[in-house]
């Protein structure tokens, strides 16, 4: 019903997503995701905004603006620093840094602390400040902070308000409650139902049909470059090879098989396995009535049956095993026994073991001969692992001192292979049927974290198959030239041109369904193709139904309105403009589902907690005041998208 518009609003990054991992820079060292992306351009002494009395830096909006772009990038690794930006990212991360500045200081001001001993507990938890026996090593802390560009005292001030942030709000927002009021006027929304009309005027209807002139292009270009911005690319070099080409040589001699049947020698002699069936009573004299018994003619299950025991089966092994697993005693006499027979009693650990040994296996000596297939292959084994892990080695000793990727592979025989530019996703760049080796998909992630022309090597199937690869090329995010998107850029100017005369058709609409003409007949008067209405009759649960989450602006426009009531909307991307009607709201009686009630204060029993932490900021913020340098952050968002 309304597919017409949905095509509009799928979101590139997620933002809602966003929002959630914008956590503390301590916290994203121990998950190792916190981009070292180094920014310049802005002091150290501007300020992004002053909470109270303390002052936040500018700088460390970029570093958490790269942190969070990382994070955003699990799930849409060709993201770029200015599409971030342009879909609100930025305007996030500010927000989540004036907050946490925010607790810290309103923490501060009623006189809770996080002394150094705390701060310093936490450091130490850190997996990135850990050497390599675990401990805190402090050549990995210092150059882990110098990595991402950050001080200690930044690091410790992020820990603090953290930990401030535990103290001041953690029992605050813990298991709230929902009263059932609340809960019966949100239970009420689920039922209500919404009829009215949606009718989409698209800026093509009213762009102009001919192309722009070159100094109205490049302007329009030049003001909407993120537009065109091109994801970070890579065209990488490597060579895949197996054991096939490394020239191995695994066929044991004659004196190495020799050699290693006289080192087994035990493993070759005739050796016996025994199976017993036992159990085991308190004392000698009940053991030795036992089996009496049982040599008499009683079985020994039923032996045991009788006295109150349970007979257990061990399966078949020889001497040293059995005797570790019972007592050496026992097992001397299990092997004494004949098969089927009735063992000597023993004492073992928990008592004496009453048995009757079921079944002898008997193993002939093997001579060399014979032992010859078996260890002909096992040495082949080791010698192919041995020379493979030495090939290996030899291969990444080369490239560690800082030999070309050409010399290595001339060297080694290698084939050496030319990636086109590549995503961050592995797709090519502008070619969406070319399919990338097999090979490469598990180092593509290391392949775009690597400097030019530094060789790795990787094992892709363990012990059989490995890659040996470099970046032979990095093309940075940035905005394509306009003679490149030229096409795309005349496109866009006349979507722009006809969004404003667009606007002004959605004005006109808009003053006629409030006059009293019915939308359609006001769209009609416009007398422009491509124009769409379409009339909308949905329940609030069936519209959440469909959503998946995901809901039109226009629906949450028309979900929000009051009852006769007509609103314009803009379409992101000068699509056009929506104009939204709606005509009647009804509720079904909220009696006829009483479970609705319920129901809905488990659902926003989760989500409380975060909006009472929201509300407690905000009144924090409020209280102590907060300045915002916006001049700063303009230069911010500049540089970050790419405009200077």
């Amino acid at each position: 019903m309304i597919s017409f518009f949905r095509r509009f609003f799928a979101s590139k990054i997620g933002l809602p997503l966003a929002l959630a991992f914008l956590a503390l820079i301590a916290l994203a060292f121990a998950a190792g995701d916190l981009s070292g992306t180094q920014f310049s351009g802005v002091s150290g002494t501007d300020r992004l905004a002053v909470v109270g009395d303390q002052k936040i830096p500018l700088t460390e909006v970029a570093v958490s603006a790269n942190n969070a772009l990382e994070q955003v990038r699990e799930q849409n690794p060709t993201l770029t620093m200015p599409e971030f930006v342009a879909q609100g990212g930025l305007d996030a991360v500010i927000s989540q840094l004036i907050d946490r500045y925010t607790v810290g200081e309103y923490a501060r001001t009623y006189g809770l602390r996080a002394g150094d001993n705390l701060v310093n507990s936490e450091i130490l938890k850190i997996p990135a400040f850990q050497g390599l026996t675990g401990a805190f090593d402090e050549k990995a802390y210092t150059a882990a902070l110098q990595s991402r560009g950050l001080t200690d005292a930044t690091l410790r001030r992020d820990l603090e308000d953290g930990l401030l942030e535990q103290q001041l709000l953690r029992t605050a927002v813990a298991v709230p409650q929902l009263p059932e009021k609340i809960a019966r006027q949100y239970a009420a929304l689920v039922l209500e139902k919404r009829k009215g009309e949606i009718a989409l005027i698209p800026s093509t209807a009213f762009a102009p049909a001919g192309n722009p002139s070159e100094s109205q292009l490049a302007a329009w270009y030049a003001d909407n470059r993120t537009q065109f911005v091109r994801p970070e690319r890579r065209t990488l070099r490597f060579a895949v090879f197996g054991t096939d080409a490394l020239k191995i040589n695994t066929v044991p001699t004659a004196a190495e098989i020799a050699a290693r049947y006289k080192q087994n020698a035990a493993q070759y002699a005739a050796s016996e396995k025994r199976a017993v069936t036992s159990f085991v009573v308190p004392t000698e004299d009940a053991a030795k009535s036992l089996a009496a018994r049982i040599r008499g003619g009683t079985s020994l299950e039923a032996a045991a049956r009788e006295a109150g025991f349970t007979a257990s089966r061990i399966e078949a092994r020889d001497r040293e095993s059995l005797a570790s697993a019972t007592s050496f005693a026992f097992a001397q006499n299990v092997f004494k026994a004949a098969q089927g027979g009735v063992v000597d009693p023993a004492q073992g650990t928990l008592g004496w073991y009453v048995a009757r040994v079921d079944q002898i296996e008997r193993t002939p000596a093997r001579t060399l001969a014979q032992a010859t297939g078996e260890i002909t292959e096992a040495l082949a084994k080791e010698k192919r692992t041995a020379a493979i892990s030495e090939s290996v080695a030899e291969i990444e000793s080369e490239i560690d001192s800082g030999t070309a990727l050409a010399d290595v592979a001339k060297a080694y025989g290698l084939t050496l292979e030319t990636t086109p530019a590549l995503l961050a996703n592995g797709q090519a760049f502008g070619q969406p049927n070319v399919q990338i080796v097999p090979q490469l998909a598990p180092v593509l992630t290391t392949a775009f974290q690597m400097e030019e022309s530094a060789p790795q090597l990787a094992e892709v199937t363990p012990g059989e198959q490995f890659v040996v690869f470099e970046v032979a090329r990095v093309e940075e995010a940035a905005a394509a030239p306009l003679a490149q998107v030229r096409d795309a850029a005349i496109a866009g100017w006349k979507r722009a041109q006809g969004a404003v005369l667009a606007k002004q058709a959605a004005d006109r609409i808009l003053a006629k369904v409030r006059s009293g003409t019915p939308l359609a007949a006001a769209l009609a008067a416009e007398n422009k193709p491509g124009i769409q209405r379409e009339v909308i009759d949905l329940e609030r649960r069936q519209l959440l139904a469909r959503s998946q989450g995901r809901i039109a602006p226009p629906l949450v426009l028309m979900f929000s309105m009051a009852q006769g009531t007509t609103k314009t909307l803009e379409a992101p991307r000068d699509a056009g403009w929506f104009v939204v009607d709606l005509d009647t709201i009804t509720t079904l009686p909220l009696s006829n589902e009483p479970q609705l009630v319920s129901q809905t204060r488990q659902q926003l029993a989760q989500t409380l907690p975060q909006e009472y932490r929201a509300q407690a900021t905000a009144a924090m913020r409020k209280e102590l005041g907060v300045t915002r340098n916006d001049a700063g952050i303009a230069t911010v968002r500049k540089q970050l998208s790419g405009e200077q």
